[in-house]
């Protein structure tokens, strides 16, 4: 349907004390509403204990529900009329479109989302139980108050479910010893652990938050003996099973907490099942029934169906592995991922962190498109910058056709809906593919010689056989040498000079085979409008058309290529003067007289006497008649300048060879001194026992004695 323009009030939930509703004596619910405006009454039968007093059914909706009264028996004005509101809105507006679309030329449309306020949520908790999860389980079991109490701050109509899964009870997954069927833990104290099973539903999505907590309380841990659990075939059924889990048309989430990671297609081989998973909902009794019998579902799979039935995903896992499910952000439609503590005492901050996530900003996506058609995203965030992807709040969406069907095939559509909600635009796409004109067609006109053809937007489509523009010739005469002689210019052998085509005498000219868009004209088509000549790369210096060939230029140029500027401007020196009084301005360029003068306006000269020459000749003519006179300072030396230089360079290199020389000398004579110690030490080492002097030996043996 089409959206209206309506002006909404929107209600925020206010957070009032539990003593402003003063029911003591209340003994009906008119006279609980009549108490006060903050006052609700609580219908459940069974919510009073024996002993309490009438007038407690009495009391602020939060307090209420914290003692447990079920949502739905709430009687409570404001949520009525709240309820009444939420009837009425849209989120998405508009809500249907119609767009005439011209082949190729993009149609923009603006579609806006304002998430509403106090918007029901339903929120559906599968957790894991097998064994590794046990100290987490006692803190999901407080979970349902609280989490109950926490939603109310973002909307008074909050439901919760439950479910758990493990694995595929066949091996490899489980044991299935008979005693390991029964209790896979193996112990009996504190209590047995629950046999195991694929996918339970336990709890359907209800209001009462006391109902959550004693469901839950009675479940128990189980086991298997792989890592990886079944994960995704309990998801699968969350998602398809809507009539059981109690799926509304509002806010869908679903937590997933464990500490694991999951089994996904083809794994089930190594149980012996290989048969695909259907996609379907396969619950009796609440229990998944084809866990034994169908594979795994893929990953792709199950984000496909998630967003079939706009489920958002918050995974609230361990640290270990975080990373694999981070990685399935970029693969699911819309999911968060939240780092759960090691027995889950902070389940509660990541569910309302990762909402507040998820709600924060919008993902647009819309359904196939026919074949040709595309489709573009500018979106506006808050920060007013656009970007130009799915991601903001207000979209400006672009779509492009292609060219034309024929007329048989009915007009497409494409769906646009923000990802994780229900509401959606539809997209009705009609090309213009027919003119208006053409309703008022005219069957054998006489304006086409005389019937000859049919007179349709001005022009005649001729009957089979006739030809020319107002189908006056026959087609099987219109090629005899008379007329192809009509269409020869001063006869040139080729037809229409090579660019056309004759017809009845005359050229019907071609385009350029080479640039489509380069037409020919003219009676033997021998105009173009691109053959021009060039200036600077460009046609007529881009200062001018061409017209057949010749430049028309601008009235401030002229010129074969339009080069020549008829203004002066750029010939003008510093003083105003056109090239400083010493040259002509022709096309913009100065014509210098005297060649020592250059530059665009004459004023430069190389050649000419520096300032000072000027000056020094000015100040010795005025000496002559004035006694102050201003004297130009004397220039450098430059034959001092570059004798000194000169004379320090040779003074520097003798005094560095200098240096070089006796460095290498003393070195020298250190390695000589080395060589004769080394000549002395092998002479001795060279002297024979001969040549020892006898006498010495003598001594040295008395010595001994």
């Amino acid at each position: 349907m089409q959206w209206k323009n309506r002006t909404f009030c929107w209600f925020l939930p206010t957070q009032h004390s539990d003593h402003e509703c003063q029911s003591q004596g209340v003994r009906s619910c008119r006279e609980c509403l009549a108490a006060g405006p903050h006052c609700a009454w609580c219908a459940e039968e069974n919510f009073l204990e024996v002993g309490q007093h009438i007038w407690e059914r009495c009391d602020t909706p939060r307090a209420l529900l914290r003692r447990g009264c079920p949502f739905d028996r709430l009687e409570d004005p404001r949520e009525q009329r709240r309820q009444r509101q939420h009837k009425q809105v849209t989120q998405l507006q508009p809500q249907s479109v119609l767009l005439h679309l011209r082949p190729g030329e993009p149609q923009s449309f603006e579609v806006k989302f304002r998430r509403v306020e106090d918007y029901p949520i339903d929120l559906y908790y599968l957790m894991d139980l097998s064994f590794s999860m046990e100290d987490d389980l006692s803190n999901v079991k407080k979970l349902g108050a609280d989490l109950m109490e926490e939603m109310r701050n973002t909307t008074s109509d909050f439901r919760m479910g439950f479910g758990a899964f493990v694995d595929k009870t066949v091996m490899p997954y489980i044991s299935t010893a008979k005693d390991m069927l029964r209790n896979p833990c193996k112990r009996t104290e504190p209590w047995p652990c629950a046999p195991p099973f694929t996918y339970h539903h336990v709890l359907s999505l209800t209001a009462n938050g006391s109902l959550f907590t004693e469901q839950v309380g009675r479940q128990r841990i189980s086991g298997n003996l792989d890592s990886p659990e079944g994960g995704l075939d309990a998801l699968m059924q969350a998602a398809t099973c809507e009539e059981q889990i109690g799926w509304r048309n509002v806010t869908r989430l679903l937590v997933f907490s464990t500490d694991a990671g999951f089994h996904f297609a083809g794994d089930g081989k190594l149980g012996g099942i290989v048969l695909p998973n259907d996609g379907k909902c396969h619950l009796h009794k609440n229990v998944y029934t084809r866990g034994n019998s169908q594979d795994y579902p893929s990953v792709a799979h199950v984000a496909e169906i998630l967003r079939q039935k706009n489920i958002q995903i918050i995974f609230a896992v361990t640290e270990e592995v975080t990373h694999l499910y981070e990685g399935l952000t970029s693969i699911f439609p819309k999911c968060a991922v939240g780092m759960l503590s090691n027995n889950s005492h902070n389940i509660l901050q990541i569910i309302v962190e990762a909402y507040n996530a998820l709600t924060s900003e919008v993902a647009m996506e819309n359904s196939k498109l026919p074949p040709g058609y595309h489709i573009s995203y500018t979106s506006h965030c808050k920060d007013r910058k656009p970007r130009h992807s799915e991601q903001g709040r207000n979209f400006n969406v672009s779509i492009t056709a292609p060219l034309c069907m024929t007329a048989s095939q009915r007009p497409p559509s494409v769906i646009i809906k923000p990802q994780g909600y229900s509401e959606e635009v539809e997209v009705l796409l009609s090309p213009i593919c027919e003119c208006s004109c053409q309703k008022d067609v005219v069957p054998r006109s006489p304006s086409c010689s005389h019937g000859n053809g049919t007179l349709e937007c001005g022009t005649c489509r001729c009957k089979e056989g006739r030809v020319g523009t107002l189908c006056e010739c026959n087609q099987a005469e219109s090629g005899k040498a008379i007329d192809s002689y009509l269409c020869r210019r001063d006869n040139a052998t080729e037809v229409c000079s090579g660019h056309g085509e004759c017809v009845c005498g005359k050229c019907v000219c071609h385009k350029s085979s080479k640039k489509p868009n380069h037409a020919y004209y003219g009676q033997f088509c021998e105009c173009t409008d691109f053959s021009c000549d060039q200036y600077r790369g460009l046609q007529c210096g881009g200062h001018g058309r061409c017209v057949c060939g010749v430049c028309i230029c601008l009235p401030e140029f002229r010129g074969r290529a339009c080069e020549c500027p008829l203004s002066l401007g750029s010939c003008l020196s510093q003083d105003e003067q056109i090239c400083a009084g010493r040259g002509d301005c022709h096309c913009g360029t100065c014509m210098c007289h005297d060649n020592r003068f250059q530059g665009p306006t004459c004023e430069l000269c190389p050649s000419c006497p520096g300032v000072c020459t000027l000056h020094r000749y000015y100040g010795r003519s005025r000496a002559l008649t004035s006694s102050v006179s201003q004297e130009c300072p004397s220039g450098p030396n430059v034959i001092l300048i570059t004798a000194v230089l000169s004379a320090s360079v040779v003074v520097l290199g003798v005094a560095l060879l200098l240096l070089w020389k006796l460095l290498t000398s003393i070195h020298d004579r250190r390695e000589f001194a080395r060589f004769q110690r080394e000549l002395e030490r092998r002479r001795w080492n060279r002297v024979s026992p001969a040549q020892i002097n006898p006498s010495v030996i003598a001594c040295q043996s008395e010595d001994v004695q």
